[in-house]
């Protein structure tokens, strides 16, 4: 930011939002003894509005708005549609049975239905190696891009590096010092800000090109994907509503703040008003200035966003919406952060080192871990060609395995952890086959393949080699 007017609204909202959220959450944590409820659940405080907000900007970073935006076509509003009906499972499917079961960790509740810790460990591993090698690295490139090509700075590795250290080191500190309240009152009052500013964008953008999208190829304005788009029309019947239960139904970092709310009813409140945003207004600011762009510069990719906001917006405006991308990016960024202290304290530190640790310096080596490893990540992102595109077929790997073992658990009686262990290896090894040597199909077909195997898996050799034969448990009890 070379222009004093964008660095003096830059620091004076960002100072706001830092003080703002310090006031809210001063005297309500338990510093140093903070037991885990309070540090990771926010010892169930969250009311609606603030399990609404953060949902919404933990999500909303920069993989949305520099990665959809840069590939510059209506097509990827589906994402955020889908999103939707993901929101709806987690409300009244995944909810209920995570607050009967009393869960600090989504991943709790496999070691509750399982009857074994291992089965939580080796998931919450699969979560961390996700949210290390893939999310952490993935948010500091792209906020760090954004800011760059904003403010018409050179975006050259150095560049990014040095933007993404300090985007790290002040996201870090959220994280450690604040806990998920901290976490979660700032997302809110940073969500705030940027939808606002994301929907001025929208119009400004339309309102350069005189709202005439005449000129822009029909496939870049199509909702109905050819087989070489980045989402052809049939995988939203195979894989895409399977991503969206795991994103928003299984992932730490998301289903953490519904979890934290005082009650069930509070938490469905803030599920559901957070789904009214994404159907709403996230589709439009996701797709919309990245198709102007097209218009206005070509296909350039994921410089797009940064371009047009910083063409469209008054000098001291784009100060405003760079501290709220920056806080978009710190907030994804600490609650990623926050999420992985809970799954490894919890889920691994507790049941293998020690049953009683110092929760809050246990969390912190871990963050400080997590984001210096994350740093040494970011040139391989850079080096991509799509952000979004990257990240989702990369999370592959994870996601289908992961989801697996939550629907056998739930779908079934009688299964043993053991074998639902095995279908989640052998889905992780078959997608990394299928995406990394065969690519005979889509990302999208070939995660919803590694489901149906890694489920199919898991009650074959629940019979094989442990001799146990699963029934279907949906509608009974126990499945509560």
């Amino acid at each position: 930011m070379n222009n004093p007017a964008q660095i003096a609204v830059f620091v004076a909202i960002s100072a706001l939002i830092a003080l703002a959220t310090y006031l809210h959450c001063r005297g309500k944590g338990k510093g140093e003894a903070a037991d885990e409820k309070d540090y990771f659940l926010a010892n169930g405080g969250l009311a609606w509005y603030f399990v609404a907000g953060s949902i919404t900007l933990t999500n909303l970073s920069t993989d949305q708005l520099i990665g959809m935006n840069g590939n510059q076509m209506a097509l990827l509003a589906w994402w955020e549609f889908a999103a939707v009906a993901g929101l709806m499972i987690l409300c009244f499917v995944f909810l209920p049975v995570y607050y009967k079961n009393n869960c600090t960790t989504t991943t709790e509740l496999l070691q509750k239905k399982y009857g074994d810790k291992h089965i939580r460990a080796l998931i919450s591993v699969l979560f961390l190696f996700g949210n290390l090698f893939i999310f952490l690295p993935a948010i500091l490139y792209g906020g760090s891009l954004f800011l760059l090509s904003m403010t018409g700075i050179e975006t050259s590795l150095q560049n990014l590096m040095i933007t993404s250290i300090i985007l790290a080191t002040v996201g870090a500190c959220y994280a450690i010092f604040g806990g998920l309240r901290a976490v979660a009152v700032s997302d809110t009052y940073s969500g705030v800000l940027i939808l606002g500013l994301a929907l001025l964008v929208v119009y400004l953008a339309l309102q350069a090109i005189d709202f005439d999208l005449s000129g822009i190829p029909a496939d870049r304005l199509t909702l109905i994907g050819d087989n070489d788009s980045p989402i052809p029309w049939h995988t939203l019947l195979t894989g895409m509503i399977f991503i969206q239960t795991f994103y928003w139904s299984t992932n730490q970092t998301i289903t953490q703040r519904a979890m934290a709310a005082p009650n069930i009813k509070e938490a469905q409140k803030g599920v559901l008003a957070a789904a009214g945003i994404r159907l709403l207004i996230v589709p439009a600011i996701v797709v919309i200035p990245g198709i102007v762009s097209y218009k206005l510069y070509g296909d350039i990719g994921d410089p797009a966003y940064g371009r047009i906001v910083g063409d469209v917006l008054p000098v001291w405006l784009s100060g405003a919406f760079a501290a709220g991308i920056a806080a978009a990016v710190l907030t994804t960024f600490n609650s990623i952060l926050n999420a992985s202290a809970a799954l490894y304290v919890c889920d691994i530190h507790e049941a293998y080192v020690d049953k009683d640790p110092p929760v809050v310096k246990l969390s912190a080596i871990v963050s400080i871990a997590m984001s210096i490893l994350a740093l040494v990540l970011v040139p391989f992102f850079a080096s991509q060609e799509s952000l979004i595109n990257t990240v989702q077929e990369l999370y592959g790997l994870l996601s289908m395995p992961i989801l697996s073992a939550f629907i056998v658990c739930l779908a079934f009686r009688n299964v043993k952890a053991g074998a639902a262990m095995i279908g989640v290896v052998t889905g992780v090894a078959f997608y990394a086959y299928f995406s990394m040597v065969w690519q005979p199909l889509h990302y999208i077909h070939g995660m919803f393949f590694t489901l149906v195997l890694s489920v199919l898996t898991s009650l074959v050799m629940n019979k094989l080699i442990f001799g146990q034969t699963a029934e279907l448990a949906i509608g009974k009890s126990n499945t509560a």
